[in-house]
């Protein structure tokens, strides 16, 4: 049986989906989060309210998301914490 996803390892997974396509439109990137409709909008109200991810809008309306300086910020820190975990063997 898989363990469920953590709130900072669904954070860390959209965060890095989008950062693995610099732009990515709301409907992969939700299929690329692998949560419910209502549970990925929390989490990108979230990642837009703390200045996460930002929202861009081309001339033809179309909307993409893509990484802050504090997105990419926290993906650095975030490694950081992943390998003393690892080293620590937890």
């Amino acid at each position: 049986m898989t363990r469920k996803r953590e709130r900072l390892d669904v954070i860390r997974d959209i965060l890095r989906s989008i950062q693995e396509n610099r732009k990515i439109k709301p409907t992969r990137l939700l299929y690329a989060s692998n949560l419910s409709p209502q549970m990925f909008k929390e989490y990108v109200d979230e990642l837009l309210n703390k200045k996460f991810v930002k929202i861009d809008i081309d001339p033809k309306g179309k909307k993409t998301f893509s990484l802050t300086t504090k997105g990419y910020e926290f993906l650095e820190e975030y490694k950081v914490i992943e390998n003393f975990i690892e080293n620590f063997g937890l």
